[in-house]
């Protein structure tokens, strides 16, 4: 695990490993919160979807806002602003005045920090390590949000059985603090900082005539959208067979989710040890 002796790297790391566990909290939380609004599957899935809307739209200009920006900078405002957005729920949820159009806002809100917080926070690795160790890099940076989301899930479905959903929003909510702190210790002088990218016409354009001309970058492209757009469906069906068909609640459907990261975990630990991606 070479990426982990630098130590921007590692800030970096279990910064992200206390982030997502508590985002995968709230995610096990906002379903519950849904279904105890509505008892619809159909809101469970629309207000799933509002929460990606904005990435489908906006991801590619959120991608090149990070080649031209700080990327440093732009983690400081979107993960503030994730947390702050956590704490809403938190509030809103507490105080009973939480109504299904609220979560519709709130989760939309999400998605736009998240055109920006995706591309800034991925390719931020590239500056925390050397050339040499960047495939390690990336592959423990999946490694670390899937065992987020073991832990996670599994903690956020027995919180919200035992404690209620407004302790998860609010652990999310704090967990943000982790990556803020992490950010704020790293020393400059350690960083690969990335070429800018300057501003001109077209951009945008040219990127998807590169990817277009490239199949190392296509073929991987294709097959993520098809597997989004048809096999990507547990946020809406894990929460529904919990509660519907098992008798269930939030902390079922965290054990469902944090199983889900097990194998994720293993796999993502057998390639991060290979010497070629």
């Amino acid at each position: 695990m070479a990426s982990l002796s630098h130590r921007n790297y590692r800030l970096f790391f279990f910064g992200q490993l206390v982030s997502q566990g508590g985002t995968w909290m709230q995610t096990v939380a906002q379903s519950f919160l849904v279904l105890g609004l509505t008892h619809s599957g159909t809101q469970l899935g629309l207000t799933t979807a509002a929460r990606f809307l904005p990435v489908l739209l906006f991801g590619q200009a959120g991608g090149l806002f990070a080649d031209r920006a700080d990327k440093r900078r732009v983690l400081y405002v979107t993960q503030a602003s994730a947390g702050l957005l956590a704490a809403a729920f938190a509030v809103l949820t507490g105080t009973h005045e939480m109504r299904l159009w609220t979560v519709y806002v709130l989760a939309l809100a999400l998605g736009f920090v998240n055109v920006f917080d995706n591309p800034a926070r991925q390719s931020f690795i590239s500056e925390l390590v050397p050339p040499d160790d960047l495939p390690n890099a990336v592959t423990l940076n999946s490694v670390s949000m899937n065992i987020a989301r073991v832990f996670g899930a599994a903690l956020g479905g027995v919180v919200a059985a035992a404690f209620g959903l407004v302790l998860c929003f609010g652990l999310n909510a704090v967990s943000f603090g982790a990556v803020l702190a992490s950010l704020a210790v790293m020393r400059a002088a350690d960083l690969f900082p990335a070429r800018r990218i300057t501003r001109e016409p077209g951009q945008i354009r040219q990127g998807l005539r590169y990817v277009r001309g490239t199949p190392e970058l296509l073929i991987p492209l294709v097959m993520i959208a098809v597997i989004g757009a048809l096999a990507w469906e547990f946020p809406v069906s894990l929460p529904l067979m919990a509660s519907k068909v098992f008798g269930g609640g939030a902390a079922a459907y965290g054990v469902m989710a944090s199983v889900m990261g097990v194998g994720a975990v293993a796999g993502g630990l057998v390639a991060a040890g290979r010497g070629r991606p």
